[in-house]
């Protein structure tokens, strides 16, 4: 980082790199505020500042009496960070995964752009349906770069404990620490409309989300149509006065 970057910063840096290099695993604790401060040869305040900005974003988590420990993306972490699909009421739950599909392919211009390949790389394509209150809501279309992914395939995808992003941890050392999506409403076409059980023409939210890995770097593009019918997105701005 730039010389005149604040001191914190460059140790945030440094702690982002120690975790993208897998110096600590997901769900494991990381050295003490001391025990890095001298390995940094900084203040303990100038090591919980960068810290506090890695627990902001989801990277770090504090446990009182315990330590930090690196994010481990079980179902509850994923539910109430990266799931922004809620009832009527406004509650969330994680939702059913069927398989429908998935192929090895080549990216289009599109997807080399969101994904930082060069075109007719080799991807992964998923598409999969996920259901709520037993009712089929969303359809996801997703796509992975192959060389991160390689060994990804529908026993590995099927046969998983945990979220789609748990599986990037545990088998691929990959930890999604963001995400981006751009929401607008599209209709039904007549196959989207007969997988979700929807009139054709009716209205669909179209997400157009993007995962980031460690230092920026995306990992996961996807488009997702959700029956809005039932179901909408929650963005909670702000926090608690």
């Amino acid at each position: 980082m730039p010389a005149r970057s604040p001191l914190y910063r460059r140790v945030k840096q440094q702690l982002t790199d120690a975790l993208r290099a897998g110096k600590w695993k997901h769900g494991q604790k990381i050295a003490s505020e001391p025990q890095l401060a001298a390995r940094y040869g900084v203040s303990v305040g100038t090591v919980r500042k960068a810290i506090g900005e890695l627990e902001a974003e989801n990277i770090l988590v504090r446990e009182q009496g315990r330590g930090t420990f690196v994010v481990s993306h079980t179902r509850d972490y994923m539910l109430n960070v990266f799931f922004r699909i809620v009832d009527a009421q406004g509650l969330k739950q994680l939702p059913t995964v069927t398989l429908l599909s998935m192929k090895r392919g080549r990216a289009d211009r599109a997807t080399a752009a969101q994904l930082h390949l060069a075109q007719r790389a080799p991807v992964i394509d998923i598409e999969t349906l996920l259901s709520l209150q037993g009712r089929p809501t969303i359809l996801d279309r997703i796509r992975l770069p192959a060389s991160l992914f390689g060994e990804l395939g529908e026993h590995l995808f099927t046969r998983r404990d945990g979220t789609l992003y748990g599986l990037f941890q545990e088998r691929f050392g990959i930890t999604v620490v963001r995400v981006e999506e751009h929401i607008t409403a599209v209709l039904a076409g007549e196959r989207e409309g007969r997988l979700l059980g929807v009139a054709p023409g009716a209205p669909l939210l179209r997400i157009r989300r993007l995962g980031y890995t460690y230092k920026d770097v995306p990992v996961d593009a996807r488009i997702r149509l959700v029956d809005s019918s039932r179901h909408g997105y929650l963005s909670v701005l702000g926090g608690r006065a």
